[in-house]
């Protein structure tokens, strides 16, 4: 865990070091005008609140978490071919950003955060093919190597994309998600660059 720092208090800085077991303890700000409690993660709230430590990077104020874990943003920057009729890891290779280098962009393209909380998680899959429409195209969000949710679509044109969203718990340790893309019409081309992304950040902790 970190060390929560009292800022502005009238006896200067103050260190409190969080508990053995996180959420058992609290820490209740005096009542000192401009009063400012900075944790280990980046927060910073001021008043006179009282305050559980839930780990490094979550304090809760009354039943409001303020959190600071990892997020990132990732898309496909290189053309990738997939298999007609059946659903294809989607590579993507570069990054916007990556604020704990969670996110493997060189060898299994996965989100695997070191926190444990719930993360809302976004993705979409794009394809290019030379059919007049019709076809099925899907996104899938892959937790763990399995198909954890879906989305399908049954476009009019030859180009065309899936979104899907939702909110997932991560242990912050072995939980990863993966984007996987599908198309039903022989072989897909893929559309890279912005088409085909995924983003994801941290919104309570665990």
């Amino acid at each position: 865990m970190g060390n929560l720092v009292l800022n502005g208090s009238s006896s200067g800085q103050i260190t409190v070091s969080p508990p053995a077991v996180a959420g058992t303890n609290t820490v209740t700000l005096p009542a000192t005008t401009g009063t400012l409690l900075t944790t280990a993660g980046g927060q910073t709230i001021g008043g006179t609140e009282t305050f559980s430590i839930i780990n490094a990077t979550t304090i809760q104020v009354g039943g409001n978490q303020a959190v600071n874990g990892p997020a990132f943003s990732a898309y496909q920057s290189t053309l990738q071919s997939i298999s007609g009729g059946t659903w294809s890891k989607i590579a993507l290779q570069s990054k916007t950003f990556d604020t704990n280098s969670n996110f493997d962009n060189t060898t299994n393209y996965r989100f695997t955060p070191t926190v444990a909380g719930y993360y809302q998680i976004n993705a979409q899959f794009s394809t290019s093919n030379s059919a007049s429409g019709g076809y099925a195209v899907g996104a899938a969000i892959y937790k763990n190597g399995s198909a954890y949710k879906l989305a399908i679509t049954r476009p009019t044109s030859n180009t065309s994309g899936a979104f899907i969203s939702d909110l997932i718990y991560f242990n912050g340790s072995t939980d990863y998600v993966e984007l996987y893309g599908y198309a039903d019409q022989g072989s897909a081309g893929v559309i890279g660059t912005a088409y085909n992304f995924m983003s994801g950040s941290m919104v309570r902790g665990a």
